[in-house]
């Protein structure tokens, strides 16, 4: 846990931990960490809460998160490190390595059945699908659309197929809008996965062992629990209403999203949400695409992961939250280009993801803060606690500068 220690002093986050308590007191959510950073230095790391609710277990700092959508930071930058090697270029063909995905059809707008296409104008190219610009839909956010369906009808979530059989049911589907044109949270970065798998002949879970999570020390992140950790995972929750975040109540579900999740292998190497981590190894990998010290790529490649890969005036859109303008995405995650009235005024040009129970990082290259916050309830990728989080974290940076 040394990375955690509290080496940047002279920050007051009483009031952040006090909201955070809140949180959890209220019945909203079962347990809150923390790590804030200026620079690479720790300038404040947190555990409210508990890790077990029922079995009254404190959270601790090395408790072990499902991080869900954490896990595409890990994906994109396995990507990045062949992509420094020359293995391929951004604006790659993605048939050029899996020949299934060229030749694509679209549906057309307004289509009611899966089978009325047109022809793709162009091919998908890999910063497309870096940067869920490339047509593909998830089948989790959008139901009762025709691409839900099909998705789901063919499996193509089942855990116990393979990264290649999950692209052989993408091959056989159309994309939901011509390449490069819009934007859609999707299974873009499982496609990453099984791309590193080609380009570097090693299943997806061992060459991020190699190459990211052995270098960063990261030894409790991969996608299994081992048996004599599972102790230290921390219990999910659902809230009472999807739909008001802020209405108390939680209800526990360790069997999201399947019976067993994470205790066993499977066969699934899910590459955009199937890791687990602690905010220990979450930290090192963040600290790991900061300024100041050794980083696990390129200064150039991280500079360019954290710039805008879509065309101006297109943003970030969820189905159940409409357009968010002011939100871009980048090479691995989400920029902020014009903060909203929920985010600080000093967070336009922060990096940023997160996964869909609640774990969150940051990246802010203008003020030098980044942080990483852990939680673990159904939808949490919104909600309001983190928001509130970073904007006090902000504002005790900003006080004790």
């Amino acid at each position: 846990m040394d990375n955690l220690k509290v080496t940047a002093t002279g920050y007051d986050f009483a009031p952040a931990r006090a909201a955070m308590q809140r949180y959890i007191d209220n019945n909203l959510l079962s347990s809150i960490s923390w790590s804030v950073l200026v620079g690479r230095d720790i300038a404040d790391t947190g555990c409210v809460g508990w890790a077990d609710k029922e079995a009254q277990i404190p959270l601790r700092t090395d408790h072990i998160f499902r991080v869900f959508s954490n896990t595409k930071l890990i994906t994109s930058c396995a990507a990045l490190l062949l992509f420094e090697e020359g293995r391929f270029r951004l604006d790659d063909p993605i048939e050029t390595f899996i020949p299934q995905l060229g030749n694509r059809k679209v549906l057309r707008p307004g289509a009611t059945s899966i089978d009325d296409t047109e022809p793709a104008q162009s091919s998908v190219t890999i910063r497309q699908l870096l940067s869920h610009s490339a047509g593909l839909s998830y089948g989790f956010f959008d139901p009762g659309t025709v691409i839900f369906k099909a998705l789901n009808e063919r499996g193509v979530h089942n855990p116990n197929t393979t990264l290649a059989e999950m692209v052989d049911v993408l091959a056989g589907l159309p994309l939901i809008y011509q390449p490069g044109k819009s934007w859609e949270y999707s299974l873009a970065i499982d496609v990453i996965a099984r791309l590193v798998e080609v380009v570097s002949g090693q299943s997806f879970d061992k060459f991020i062992k190699a190459r990211i999570l052995d270098p960063l020390g990261m030894v409790d992140t991969g996608f299994v629990v081992p048996q004599q950790d599972q102790g230290r995972l921390v219990a999910y929750y659902a809230g009472a209403d999807l739909m008001e975040p802020m209405k108390p109540g939680l209800t526990r579900t360790d069997n999201a999203p399947f019976p067993g999740a994470y205790l066993r292998p499977v066969a699934r190497l899910n590459g955009g949400g199937g890791l687990v981590s602690t905010l220990p190894d979450m930290v090192a990998l963040i600290r790991s695409l900061l300024p100041g010290g050794p980083t696990l790529l390129k200064p150039d490649t991280i500079a360019m992961m954290m710039s805008n890969q879509l065309p101006e005036g297109q943003w970030i859109r969820f189905a159940m939250m409409g357009e968010q303008p002011g939100k871009a995405h980048g090479l691995a995650g989400g920029l902020i280009l014009t903060p909203s009235p929920i985010d600080h005024p000093d967070a336009a040009g922060e990096f940023y993801w997160g996964g869909v129970a609640g774990t969150q990082w940051w990246i802010s290259p203008k003020t030098g803060i980044a942080g990483v916050m852990m939680a673990q309830r159904q939808m949490a990728f919104v909600h309001p606690f983190s928001f509130e989080f970073k904007r006090m974290a902000y504002d005790a940076v900003k006080r004790g500068r």
